[in-house]
């Protein structure tokens, strides 16, 4: 109800939010108290923000600091700022909880890599909640903590380049901010809101002069809008019709939710795709092949790979479905595993539709992503209203290199594992 709620007043709010860009304060009465640390003397790559707010089951946000600092090396720390906000009315366990990670993560904070603070609306226009005996329990919660991150974007938007929203019950995989690093260099010229990497609350990523103009985006809807749905409504009207989400989370849940929390704030949950399970297809390419290695073996699941020389600027291995499919997620390797020998140093995968016969490829294709570091592995998703079928898979080279290309394997899957199942 809440998502149909936000897809009309999206349509009707259009104009509105354009108008507020020009001429709203946004969050310019906010108040804040420094709690723990102090800012970067430098703007960073990346503000890893996480707001704090009350859980019935109690706080895994120790847990979750102790997980992201550990998954983050030396160089990697030069690069971000670990922005905390504590949502607490009660100054006695606001201090409480400050204390509480002031002990165990000193160094950080000596460091100024990690800051802790606490904020206050003030005169702020953001929808205030209903009194305690007009607002349903979910609607406090959202309510709780649509304000929250408002507190935190507001206060990031300054700190970096880039800002990573993460829950305070987070596990985070082991060098996550390289990998977010180089995608994020892969996407620099291409135009994107949100990116995420989690299906999770978890994990989206945006550029901090964005910050500014969701928070003001924010103050057009209900107060119990959850969060992760307005996210997804703003990168809409920033023309980013499909979400972005790479196949490989690197953000996970840490603890158990209750009840309430399942009930107010449903997130789809990581899917378990297993093995690709590529379908029939032909392919294409103009490049030059090595004798007896056709394109074909770049698509056959097994350890053959195709070898080419050269590859310029242009040249293309198109992937040509016998008949379309609704593909879920494609993932493309290439080089070799070790040192990373013989990849394409730049290119990217278009996903196509309306085949043209005679395996001419097909009328209309659109992007999907670049490959990052040689590689792609990314979910799919169609726009509303799309035809939810795929004909082609291309792989195209953005850059000549004078080098050899090994194209290790291209994975394509259309079914969800607990869908075979089924």
């Amino acid at each position: 109800m809440v998502r149909e709620q936000l897809n009309s007043e999206v349509k009707n709010h259009l104009e509105a939010f354009k108008e507020m860009q020009k001429t709203s304060p946004g969050l310019q009465h906010a108040s804040y108290k420094l709690l723990a640390g102090a800012p970067p003397q430098e703007k960073k790559l990346l503000t890893v923000g996480i707001s704090s707010i009350e859980h019935p089951h109690g706080s895994h946000l120790l847990d979750t600091l102790h997980s992201l600092f550990q998954a983050t090396s030396d160089p990697e720390l030069a690069h971000i700022i670990v922005l905390v906000h504590l949502s607490e009315s009660d100054p006695e366990r606001l201090h409480r909880a400050a204390a509480n990670i002031s002990g165990p993560f000193a160094p950080h904070l000596e460091s100024r890599r990690l800051l802790v603070v606490s904020g206050l609306l003030g005169d702020s226009p953001l929808p205030r909640p209903l009194p305690p005996s007009q607002s349903s329990p979910c609607e406090a919660l959202r309510s709780r903590q649509r304000e929250g991150h408002a507190l935190l974007m507001n206060f990031a938007s300054e700190l970096s380049e880039y800002f990573l929203l993460l829950e305070d019950n987070t596990q985070c995989a082991p060098r996550f901010v390289s990998a977010i690093y180089w995608t994020l260099a892969a996407w620099r010229e291409l135009r994107w809101v949100v990116l995420e990497f989690s299906s999770l609350g978890s994990g989206q990523v945006l550029r901090s002069s964005d910050l500014p103009r969701f928070t003001s985006f924010c103050l057009l809807f209900p107060e119990d809008a959850p969060t992760h749905l307005l996210l997804s409504k703003f990168r809409l009207l920033l023309a980013q019709t499909v979400p972005i989400r790479f196949g490989v989370s690197l953000f996970h849940h840490m603890g158990n939710r209750s009840q309430l929390e399942d009930a107010c704030f449903p997130v789809e949950e990581d899917r378990v795709f297993g093995e690709a399970d590529n379908p029939a297809a032909v392919v294409h390419t103009d490049m030059l092949s090595l004798v007896h290695i056709g394109p074909q073996y770049a698509y056959v699941l097994n350890e053959e790979y195709y070898f080419t020389l050269d590859p310029v600027e242009g040249n293309h291995l198109t992937v040509i479905l016998d008949s379309p499919q609704r593909v879920n997620r494609v993932a493309v390797l290439t080089g070799t595993s070790e040192q990373g020998l013989y990849r394409l140093h730049q290119g990217q995968v278009l996903l196509g539709s309306e085949p043209i016969g005679d395996s001419g490829g097909c009328a209309r294709y659109t992007l999907l992503g670049p490959l990052v570091g040689g590689n792609l592995d990314q979910r799919v998703f169609y726009e509303e209203g799309a035809v939810e079928q795929l004909t082609c898979i291309q792989l195209l080279v953005l850059e000549s290199q004078e080098s050899w290309l090994l194209i290790k394997q291209i994975k394509v899957w259309t079914e969800y594992e607990e869908e075979e199942e089924s």
